[in-house]
């Protein structure tokens, strides 16, 4: 059951597919406006006309989250279009079996799936703490990572892979989802004293369609692995509930799982390492 949320505002990235999707069919009926994020227009709007029979207040963004001027766009259109954000779903990521750059010339993994958490929450972030700040309010921010971080390290002396880019790309994939959860924490902390929460969260190994995007032994891989695999809709239930429950309220610097908060790696609690991101981060958005 989803808890209830009219009059609330809900931003959610990577909505047109897999597990966001999935959350997007479960957070359209609960009320509220629903802001969805896609990078193609034609299946945003399809989105956003098929939902609108459950909830009128369902609107659609277009932005390509690998591009910096992008991101910059489309955080300016919610911000001149809605004057609160009470949850913002941090969800679009890919993985890509062979290392690509962006058009602001970043390595793909690292760009969409850690920049584009990290420039679109700070661009939000006044909108957030506004939406929290008034009385008997709160806001959070909620960003996918996974359990693919357990095998990942930060390569500080070349995070972006340029000397070498391991096959399949799943070494880019576990950095960037452990950088997910090193900004959530970072943020949480900065957050502190603000009625506005930051967690993170593992979805299971879903299958929606993730990696079939990338050639012949990627298909086959996910293929295979199908049998091991949970239904995207089950996949979802961890990211509306942390969007929405209200146990959650002034619950932050969290990974979830299945709707528990658990452990991470030792380099995933690192301070020192959150702090580096973040500043590493600052100057690449702004490069």
């Amino acid at each position: 059951m989803v808890t209830r949320m009219d009059g609330k505002v809900i931003l959610l990235t990577g909505a047109t597919s897999g597990i966001g999707r999935q959350a997007a069919q479960a957070l359209a009926p609960a009320g509220g406006r629903l802001v969805l994020v896609g990078r193609d227009r034609a299946r945003t709007d399809a989105l956003v006309g098929e939902l609108r029979a459950h909830n009128p207040d369902v609107h659609g963004l277009v932005a390509d989250l690998s591009s910096h001027a992008e991101i910059r766009r489309l955080a300016g259109e919610f911000l001149a279009r809605h004057d609160r954000l009470d949850v913002l779903i941090n969800n679009a990521g890919a993985l890509f079996t062979t290392r690509e750059e962006t058009v602001d010339g970043v390595e793909r993994t690292f760009a969409l799936n850690h920049l584009a958490y990290f420039h679109l929450t700070t661009l939000l972030l006044d909108r957030l703490k506004a939406t929290g700040a008034v009385p008997g309010q709160s806001a959070r921010v909620v960003s996918v990572s996974s359990d693919a971080h357990r095998r990942a390290k930060m390569g500080w002396d070349d995070l972006e892979l340029k000397r070498s880019y391991p096959a399949q790309g799943w070494a880019a994939y576990g950095q960037s989802k452990l950088a997910n959860i090193l900004f959530t924490r970072e943020l949480a902390r900065r957050l502190d004293g603000t009625r506005v929460t930051a967690n993170c969260l593992h979805p299971g190994f879903v299958d929606s369609g993730f990696a079939r995007n990338n050639g012949l032994v990627a298909r086959v891989l996910m293929t295979l692995a199908r049998p091991l695999q949970r239904t995207a809709d089950k996949g979802a239930e961890t990211v509306v509930w942390a969007a929405t429950s209200p146990d959650l309220a002034t619950t932050t610097g969290q990974y979830f799982k299945d709707c528990e908060a658990r452990k991470t790696t030792k380099p995933a609690e690192s301070v020192t390492d959150g702090l580096r991101l973040w500043e590493l981060s600052e100057r690449m958005i702004r490069a």
